[in-house]
């Protein structure tokens, strides 16, 4: 189990880092909206483990990034 949860966590890294590369032409917001989806996806698959996990995670921190972002001009 525990060299699964290793390639979920290392392929949403890759996913992560690849997908930030695109963010050129994003505004803040819109990149601090996929900066937080990135990383709750991360910390969800790390904590949970599971499919479900990384999606709440996605959500959550997808929503916190655009809300940090509303300030930023």
């Amino acid at each position: 189990m525990k060299s699964s949860h290793r390639v979920i966590v290392n392929s949403t890294a890759v996913v992560l880092i690849l997908g930030l590369s695109g963010c050129s032409g994003m505004t803040t917001r819109e990149k601090d909206t996929a900066i937080g989806a990135g990383a709750g996806a991360v910390a969800g698959a790390v904590l949970t483990g599971g499919v479900i996990g990384t999606g709440v995670g996605a959500a959550v921190g997808g929503v916190i990034g655009n809300e940090v972002g509303k300030g930023e001009k």
